[in-house]
């Protein structure tokens, strides 16, 4: 599991089991200014490339945390239809409040191992 850190609420998300998320873990802890995309997203550049098993989910939900590409990790906040490819790295446990704390705009988050 890990801890993810917006202002002062706290969530803590689940890991799938694999190289990409394996990698992830390993450049933890992480403080990212995620940029805003979409009213469903938010997005930032990792600082190293992971390894991809890209897919289409079909339906994107809220507290996805997904690759797109190699480096791009991608934390949702709504559930919506998707035609594009992703890996997948884990969930966020509860999504109660996700949406408030990203808000509308950019912001800093912090990934770190709980």
């Amino acid at each position: 599991m890990i801890k993810i850190t917006i202002g002062p609420r706290v969530f803590t998300a689940t890991l799938d089991k694999g190289p990409a998320a394996d990698a992830l873990r390993g450049m933890l802890p992480l403080v990212l200014d995620m940029q805003e995309l979409n009213g469903n997203e938010k997005y930032q550049d990792l600082p190293d490339d992971l390894p991809t098993h890209a897919s289409n989910p079909g339906t994107i939900r809220n507290g996805d945390l997904m690759l797109y590409g190699s480096r791009t990790l991608v934390l949702f906040y709504k559930t919506f239809p998707t035609s594009y490819s992703y890996t997948r790295l884990g969930k966020v446990d509860d999504v109660t409040g996700l949406e408030a704390a990203l808000g509308s705009g950019n912001v800093t988050v912090t990934f770190e191992m709980e």
